[in-house]
């Protein structure tokens, strides 16, 4: 077949080829040959956001509860740096992602043309790989190795530069997609080394306060179901980060709750006094170990991970193994069905009598007033509203903490949010890329009043695409996480967290087309959750507004162990 095509057509027919469905993107001028070949066929979808950097996070979420590569079309100079926001905070979360970035003809580069940015040169520490694309028939080759390299290994984005010439549309050429890739030089362990499981698996059957602390990775690699299996088979306490929440079910009686700076009293004390800790697809990020040097002391750590930079970057690990978690799962079952060595189960039933009383104290518990609703409560009804089942995506702050903490998640991929970048304006584009692969979701942002003004254009995207999402916002009128500290340690000195002029959030949902409901009082609230809830045409903005006194408990004491927390204000463990 000698059917020829021009740099354009190349790159949607390879993005064809490589089975992408949704482009989330903004036109400008040295990407509008292509979006003319996106005109021109119907297979792939384009999303038009209001700003490049909700264009990732759509992306980003997409990518998120699918598993898919999200996709990024952005335009040279100020589209692509619209992106870098994005790309970032995808790389620190390790999610697949393409950026597609337009760019000056290439006999203009490094003349400081109109639009022209170094993109790859800008986004170099914050991508997995970057191509310059400086030939047409280069682009099926380019771009399969962009989409390998971003959704394999240790997945993250990658961006694709494409000059204005090679997307010329009078210069035809063949059409050659290899049909095996060859890069030498990237070849991501899958297996773990034989010896080294040996190893982790004397050392967890030999166990007497045995933690399975688990992270992103098991929902990067969709292990949960082994990772069930694991848990059921040894009966060990598991805990999750915030990344990894969802990798096991909320509801299973041998989970003891989340982890870190905001995690349950019992998973931090479970990790501080564990003679063997598994660690699975996790990086022991310091918002789960707090000082270092206090860090987990008695504790034997196997530490598993498909990428070695990670083991031991901050925490010596004493049995480390690089492989795919999938793969490695499946060799430690294995290696415990064939051990000679049985779990002490006198020494496991005084361990978990430990955790049981650490249970009891019941950490997230909280006070309630009459006439103030608590936020806690908000995530309290919206999970009875919506019986478990919903998409939530959040974005940063204490919003996103008492999501995390109330909001048992019974599934991986239900819980999307910004972990390593901690990225406000998240939450509404990555809903609305949720919602773009789950439209008979119930798909809902968990926000705040100041998160939400940073990509509240995309209300527009929204209507246009008819995105009904359900936009829940814990209005505390502040910065509350900055307040929060500000009150712990500044003597509550509110320097700059105060939000002193605030939109009418009802008024301006309603002006976008949407429909906007106000909660003041905690009797408001079960009917307005019913009310978002029934309505399935629109998209529903409950601003919801909750007391700006209330802290997010528990919470580590700063610079001290794992445990050392304070649980209310003025009460520490």
């Amino acid at each position: 077949m000698n059917e020829q095509y021009n740099g354009s057509e190349l790159v949607v027919k390879a993005l064809k080829d490589l089975d992408v469905q949704f482009i989330f993107g903004y036109p400008g001028g040295s990407v509008l040959d292509l979006y003319d070949a996106l005109f021109e066929q119907t297979d792939i979808e384009h999303v038009l956001v209001r700003h490049e950097q909700a264009a990732t996070h759509m992306a980003d979420g997409y990518s998120r509860a699918t598993g898919k590569t999200g996709v990024v079309l952005a335009t040279s100079g100020p589209g692509a740096t619209n992106c870098i926001t994005g790309i970032a905070t995808a790389y620190m979360d390790s999610i697949p992602m393409v950026v597609l970035s337009g760019q000056v003809p290439s006999n203009l580069i490094g003349d400081d043309a109109f639009q022209e940015t170094d993109i790859v040169g800008c986004s170099r520490p914050i991508v997995k790989h970057s191509f310059n694309c400086r030939n047409a028939e280069d682009i099926p080759s380019i771009l399969s190795k962009a989409f390998y390299l971003a959704s394999s290994g240790r997945p993250g984005p990658v961006v694709v530069e494409l000059p204005k010439d090679v997307l010329n549309p009078q210069i035809k050429f063949k059409y050659n997609m290899p049909a095996e890739l060859e890069m030498r030089t990237y070849n991501p362990n899958t297996k773990g080394h034989g010896k080294q499981i040996k190893k982790a698996v004397e050392a967890i059957l030999s166990a007497k306060k045995l933690v399975i602390y688990s992270g992103g990775g098991i929902i990067l690699s969709n292990t949960s179901d082994k990772l069930t299996e694991l848990v059921e088979k040894l009966n060990a306490p598991i805990t999750n980060t915030l990344m990894g929440l969802g990798g096991i079910s909320g509801s299973h009686p041998n989970f003891i709750g989340m982890l870190g700076m905001h995690g349950s009293l019992e998973a931090n004390k479970a990790m501080a006094n564990a003679d063997v800790i598994l660690a699975l697809g996790a990086r022991f990020d310091d918002r789960v170990t707090n000082n270092v040097s206090k860090f987990c002391p008695n504790a034997k750590i196997v530490h598993v991970d498909v990428d070695p930079t990670s083991i031991s970057k901050t925490i010596q690990a004493h049995i480390p193994v690089v492989g795919c978690l999938d793969t490695v799962i499946e060799q430690i079952l294995e290696g415990v069905s064939q051990s000679n060595v049985s779990i002490d189960r006198s020494a496991q039933e005084a361990w978990w009598n430990d955790i049981t009383g650490w249970r009891a104290k019941n950490c997230l518990s909280y006070d309630t007033e009459k006439d103030k609703l608590k936020p806690q409560t908000v995530i309290e009804k919206l999970y009875e509203i919506t019986n478990g089942n919903a998409y939530v995506t959040s974005d940063v702050g204490q919003h996103q903490m008492f999501a995390a903490q109330y909001y048992p998640f019974k599934k991986p991929r239900q819980w999307i949010n910004s972990g390593g970048l901690g990225t406000m304006g998240f939450g509404l584009p990555a809903a609305m890329g949720v919602k773009v692969a789950f439209p008979s979701d119930d798909v809902v942002c968990v926000t705040g009043d100041g998160s939400i003004q940073m990509n509240i254009q995309e209300l527009s995207t929204c209507l246009q695409y008819g995105l009904n999402v359900k936009v829940v916002s814990l209005n505390n009128r502040s910065l509350g996480m900055v307040r929060q500290w500000q009150d712990m340690l500044y003597g509550g000195r509110h320097s700059s967290s105060y939000m002193e002029s605030l939109p009418d959030f009802v008024a301006l949902a309603e002006s976008y087309g949407h429909v906007g409901i106000r909660v003041d009082h905690p009797d408001e609230l079960d009917d307005a959750m019913q009310k978002a809830f029934s309505i399935t045409d629109r998209l529903v903005f409950l601003d919801i507004r909750v007391d700006e006194s209330e802290h997010v408990y528990p919470m580590q004491i700063k610079h001290g162990a794992i445990d050392e927390m304070w649980l209310k204000k003025g009460v520490k463990a």
